[in-house]
C-alpha cells in the first residue's frame, strides 16, 4: 500500500549556510520502520532534484524514530546571499513529506 510521509511522520527544516538540513520523525515505531527503509540517500537526492547540488548525508535517530538529512549545496549560498525564495530552507521538510513510500 502507498502512502505520503505526511500520514506516517512529521518533519522539520531549515539551514545550515547553504545546506538545508531537514529531519523526518515518525509517528510510531512501524513508520520509523517504513522511513528507515524508504528515504534513502539516492532517494532524497532524486526527490530535490533540480534543487540539491551536492551530496546528501543521512543519520538515524533511532530513540527519536526520526531521520536527519543534510542536502548540501542547496541554498544558493545560505540565507544572507542567496536570491531563492525559501534562502533558509523551511518548506523542503513539507516538501519531502509528500513523497509516497511503500507503508
Amino acid at each position: 500500500m502507498k502512502k505520503q510521509l505526511l500520514e506516517i511522520a512529521h518533519g522539520r527544516s531549515g539551514d545550515k549556510g547553504d545546506a538545508a538540513n531537514i529531519g523526518i520523525i515518525a509517528y510510531d515505531d512501524k513508520g520509523f520502520d517504513v522511513i528507515k527503509r524508504e528515504l534513502t540517500i539516492d532517494r532524497v537526492k532524486k526527490h530535490f532534484d533540480g534543487i540539491c547540488f551536492g551530496d546528501v548525508e543521512r543519520y538515524e535517530l533511532p530513540n527519536l524514530r526520526a531521520l536527519n538529512f543534510l542536502l548540501h549545496n542547496t541554498l544558493g549560498g545560505g540565507g544572507t546571499v542567496s536570491l531563492k525564495h525559501d534562502a533558509q530552507g523551511k518548506t523542503l521538510a513539507a516538501a519531502l513529506l509528500k513523497m509516497e513510500v511503500d507503508y
